[in-house]
């Protein structure tokens, strides 16, 4: 059904965008015509002019400068038109498993996290770089975020609800995604508002200013007006130029840092207007928390925020007169130009610059809340997990792995239930367990985030996510791969210690020493796990640790992943089966790369 709709789409808008293009020839083509009217007409009239052709050269120049605003509009919409194009394909793109080449967040991931390198959270071919559709710089984080940090369960359901709203309103989302894309929200604009909100105009505070803002042009019009009009000499008026051209140059130095600070970034505050004037013409809908971000936008009895940017932006639109001295320097002396701007400026400040951080996150949230939309657009057959106050407990119906192509993806059916529980997977090389551990961690990042999961039913209990699955040594640390995982391990201990409702995916622990130690503290510390009630997944080639649900059948289950062999060839199903595994596959492993097992 997407794949579909995003071809309509773009058939749409490509037949939209031919219109568009063939108007714009004839607009360009109309233009001209003014050009050549209103010439021939000053040639024709040259040098004897007549009121008759003189009204034509009017009406021609009004013409062409209407037909120049016309034009810049339907070049605005062309853009527009291509962006939205570039959108549908991209979600195309990203159905058919090609996702790698767009922003992946890997400069959000944290150096230490309990998950996010064993998961495949951020970076190429990661989590983030599949699901976002966020534009800007608070979105991005935002969503780089909720990945990382588990919501609690009023937070997780308000997002859900939010999501479904929006999921339908597939053109508005992709409206937003496009005003985004048009001159994005960078890190450096969010980082420049930042510091101006505490930018002290002390200077300009003072009621020195504010009578000198009305009096200060007045004198100067004054004195222009009494020197044309010859009731002041050249050379009086020459005084009052000089006099007047430093007096406005300090009120222009004292202006600088402001200017610096948010002089260049005039365009992508008009983007965040355009952001929040997206969010506030948002369709109806019943979710409360979209109703509760929409409040902080639009607060009655005053101007909505995206309209109450664009003051802002005009302001500095104006301040931008500097950069052109042939209109700066008459301007600011006739009427003090740049303290109209700094008064105007620390004006807006005092009355909105302490809402600029609730705006910007308000539009962090709302792109997050979108991408979580296009994943329930996208998916239909994934589902969002129901949450389980009690702790320990995980079910899933047909769990994938939801970076794996619906057309490769083997789901599974997997359940957990209560404290202390250790799932211990047994499988041969290759045959899916890492997988499986990572397609259970997804499911539950992706549930504690508000987002649905790779499954066609789900509950789960909100637990922090913990996991020892790759481990490298550390040269700049003279760690060695060993003491790594010991490291690891401990701050798993340590929480389960401490009574935190965690929930352990462990694959090859301690495989750093020697088959004896690893078995004897593999038994050790699930034996721990298990008396501090905790619960998770353990993969393991060490069939020895199978036998302990013997001893422990009420808290530990096994399960497998196994392979067929025919001959010296192997076949998986990577499906999760209940019980042991029975078959190996190392030793065909070896004999194929040329090892001779015989001896």
């Amino acid at each position: 059904m997407a794949t579909q709709k995003y071809q309509e789409q773009i058939s749409k808008y490509q037949t939209e965008l031919i219109k568009l293009r063939t108007y714009s020839s004839r607009v360009g083509w109309a233009r001209l015509l003014c050009i050549v009217l209103a010439i021939s007409l000053i040639i024709w009239q040259w040098p004897v002019f007549q009121w008759l052709p003189t009204c034509f050269i009017f009406v021609s120049v009004v013409i062409f400068l209407r037909l120049v605003a016309i034009a810049v509009d339907t070049s605005a919409r062309i853009r527009h038109l291509v962006l939205l194009i570039e959108i549908n394909e991209e979600e195309l793109q990203i159905k058919a498993g090609n996702y790698y080449e767009r922003f992946d967040g890997k400069e959000f991931a944290p150096k230490l996290h309990e998950y996010a390198l064993d998961l495949d959270l951020l970076g190429r071919a990661s989590l983030y770089q599949f699901t976002q559709r966020v534009e800007s710089e608070p979105g991005r984080r935002i969503w780089s975020e909720w990945l990382l940090q588990r919501a609690d369960n009023r937070e997780i359901e308000a997002r859900q609800e939010a999501a479904k709203s929006l999921a339908e309103v597939l053109e508005w989302r992709q409206l937003f995604q496009a005003t985004g894309k048009a001159k994005p929200f960078t890190a450096a604009t969010e980082q420049h508002l930042n510091t101006w909100q505490s930018f002290s105009f002390q200077t300009f505070t003072r009621s020195f200013w504010s009578i000198l803002r009305w009096v200060g042009p007045l004198l100067s019009v004054s004195f222009l007006l009494a020197y044309i009009f010859d009731f002041i000499s050249f050379s009086a008026f020459n005084i009052y130029l000089l006099v007047f051209f430093i007096a406005t140059g300090y009120i222009s130095k004292l202006a600088t840092p402001a200017y610096h600070q948010l002089g260049k970034i005039a365009e992508e505050i008009n983007t965040l207007s355009r952001y929040l004037a997206c969010i506030e013409e948002m369709p109806a809908n019943t979710s409360q928390w979209l109703e509760k971000r929409l409040k902080t936008l639009i607060t009655p009895g005053e101007e909505p925020a995206s309209k109450q940017v664009l003051k802002l932006k005009g302001i500095l639109k104006r301040m931008d007169y500097r950069l052109n001295p042939v209109a700066f320097i008459p301007l600011n002396i006739l009427f003090f130009w740049d303290l109209q701007q700094m008064i105007q400026l620390s004006s807006w400040q005092k009355a909105h610059s302490h809402k600029l951080t609730t705006w910007m996150k308000t539009l962090g949230e709302m792109e997050a809340i979108a991408t979580i939309s296009t994943l329930v657009y996208n998916h239909p057959d994934w589902c969002f997990p129901a949450m389980q106050s009690t702790h320990g407990f995980f079910e899933a119906k047909a769990l994938g792995h939801p970076l794996i192509p619906e057309a490769k993806r083997v789901s599974s059916d997997f359940e957990t239930r209560g404290i202390p529980m250790v799932n211990i997977i047994t499988g041969s090389n290759m045959a899916g367990k890492s997988t499986f551990l990572r397609s259970i961690g997804l499911a539950m990042v992706m549930g504690q985030a508000g987002a649905p999961v790779c499954a066609k039913n789900a509950v789960m209990s909100n637990m922090q996510v913990m996991s020892s699955m790759r481990i490298a040594d550390n040269l700049e640390e003279s760690t060695s791969t060993f003491y790594a995982e010991l490291k690891n391990l401990k701050r798993m201990i340590d929480a389960v210690n401490a009574g935190a409702p965690v929930f352990l995916l462990m694959d090859e622990i301690l495989r750093g020493t020697n088959s004896l130690d690893r078995q004897k503290g593999s038994k050790a510390l699930i034996l721990q796990l298990i008396r501090k009630q905790a619960a998770g997944m353990i993969a393991t080639h060490d069939l020895e640790l199978a036998e302990m649900e013997k001893e422990q059948n009420a808290s530990i289950r096994n399960y497998h992943f196994d392979v067929q062999v025919a001959g010296e060839e192997l076949y998986f199903d990577y499906a999760l089966k209940t019980g042991v595994c029975q078959s190996l596959n190392a030793s065909i492993l070896m004999k194929k790369i040329g090892i001779e097992m015989n001896g």
